[in-house]
């Protein structure tokens, strides 16, 4: 039996996170850039601005935990042993393996 991988493998949850964030952020930046908002004589473009700037770089995080989830066999534990570098690859593996959807086998 081979093991089948698909292309977005590990980490859907992280994907689906980073994605919808970038999503909503653009369109909430746009929406503050483009329509004219004004409630009572006061503008809300700058404040939509703002909060579609945060919601896209609040997406940088999925998008960091998804692509760390997905990085295999590129570097040996001996050479992470120590410093910094180990013990962020360690908390990213650990946040991955959290939020992993278990993959259903089916045998044909």
């Amino acid at each position: 039996m081979s093991h089948q991988r698909d292309g977005l493998s590990n980490c859907k949850l992280a994907l689906v996170f980073a994605v919808l964030m970038d999503l909503c952020g653009v369109v909430v930046l746009l929406l503050g850039v483009f329509a004219p908002l004004e409630i009572k004589g006061q503008d809300f473009g700058d404040l939509l601005v703002y909060s579609g700037a945060l919601l896209v770089l609040m997406s940088m995080g999925g998008w960091v935990i998804w692509y760390s989830g997905n990085i295999e066999g590129l570097t040996s534990k001996t050479e992470w042993s120590g410093g910094m570098g180990g013990a962020m690859d360690r908390f990213a593996r650990r946040v991955s393996r959290k939020i992993r959807v278990p993959r259903s086998h089916s045998v044909a």
